[in-house]
């Protein structure tokens, strides 16, 4: 299906749209677009890849006509582009707006307009349930696909939603693997607290099934084990034979004790398919009796999809996941 076809990926020089692009380097798409505004991170992959598939275009997601520009002759986009950082949404809210909603928007609707095939949106756990504005943000994010998905056109739309994937850039993983090495303590906000698990390749293989198996509207949730915050810093201490203690330092603003993949209404409707849940577009229209006059009892019967009713892994385990990744090998090899 990509034989000869063009993507495009937004944010391509992030951690995630980096994991991405190394995936479909060797696959059959004659070119390989990264967009995104930080012209030293481009030029550093520029020279870093060496390859003539990849092009850069130099834009931002909150102006439409760079966006639409770069998009013509496009067959696939996968739209990573965001404000991830809870604490900078949280102080910024406009800024998380224009980028993970507008901007989102903007994606789309260039999409649409310049008839690419298939757009994969990035979403997170976070939408669900949304206590920060990060969360808020994507939530939004996720209702613009769900609600442009109903117009008619040549263009599929649709949405991957992710747990914490190990060692991408700002999360706890290489934060604590940063105080272990400056033989700090490690800085835990409460031990209590559970986060899903999946690697960077683990979520490129959720971008590959979206690009092959959605329609319009739908999101894909990949079943992912969990682990409390504090048995992944136990297991890092463990690995990098660290004595230092574990400073506890509380609950920070806008975190939550567990993170939700699929909300509980969600759940009602969403499709095992074996590793992934499909979240089916809500197919509702302005009939308000659907929304106010007729119930759906099973609804009451479900549970949330979350970090704390999910595989939970023990020390041991977290260990072997962890040896997965590079910079923790690198680390323990040292």
């Amino acid at each position: 299906m990509f034989k000869d076809k063009v993507l495009l990926i937004t944010g391509g020089t992030g951690s995630f749209g980096n994991a991405v692009l190394n995936r479909f380097l060797h696959s059959d798409f004659a070119e390989i677009r990264v967009f995104s505004r930080d012209e030293k991170k481009q030029e550093d992959m520029r020279i870093a890849l060496k390859s003539d598939k990849v092009k850069f275009y130099i834009g931002d997601v909150r102006e439409y006509d760079s966006v639409h520009d770069a998009l013509r002759g496009v067959d696939y986009v996968f739209h990573a582009a965001a404000l991830k950082q809870v604490p900078s949404c949280e102080f910024y809210p406009m800024e998380a707006l224009r980028t993970n909603v507008q901007g989102a928007e903007n994606v789309m609707r260039a999409a649409i307009a310049n008839e690419v095939e298939r757009c994969v949106v990035l979403s997170t756990d976070k939408a669900v349930y949304p206590i920060n504005a990060m969360g808020i943000s994507k939530a939004m994010m996720e209702k613009v696909m769900v609600a442009k998905s109903r117009l008619p056109g040549k263009t599929v739309l649709s949405a991957t939603r992710y747990g914490n994937v190990m060692a991408s850039r700002g999360s706890v993983i290489p934060l604590f693997l940063d105080q272990l090495q400056l033989g700090k303590p490690l800085t835990i906000t409460d031990p209590n607290m559970t986060r899903f698990l999946m690697s960077l390749d683990e979520s490129v293989d959720l971008v590959l099934y979206a690009f092959e198996n959605a329609k319009p509207g739908d999101i894909f949730v990949q079943k992912a084990p969990a682990s409390t915050v504090g048995d992944l810093a136990q297991a890092m201490k463990e690995l990098l034979r660290d004595t230092n203690d574990i400073k506890i330092i509380g609950t920070r603003h806008g975190e939550k004790l567990y993170e939700s993949l699929v909300s509980r209404e969600e759940m009602a409707r969403a499709d095992d398919l074996g590793g992934y849940y499909r979240i089916p577009a809500d197919s509702r229209d302005l009939n308000y009796d659907k929304y106010f006059v007729e119930g759906e009892t099973e609804i009451s019967e479900i549970d949330d999809y979350t970090s704390h009713n999910t595989h939970r892994l023990d020390v041991e385990q977290v260990k072997k996941v962890l040896m997965k990744l590079e910079i923790i090998r690198e680390a323990v090899h040292a």
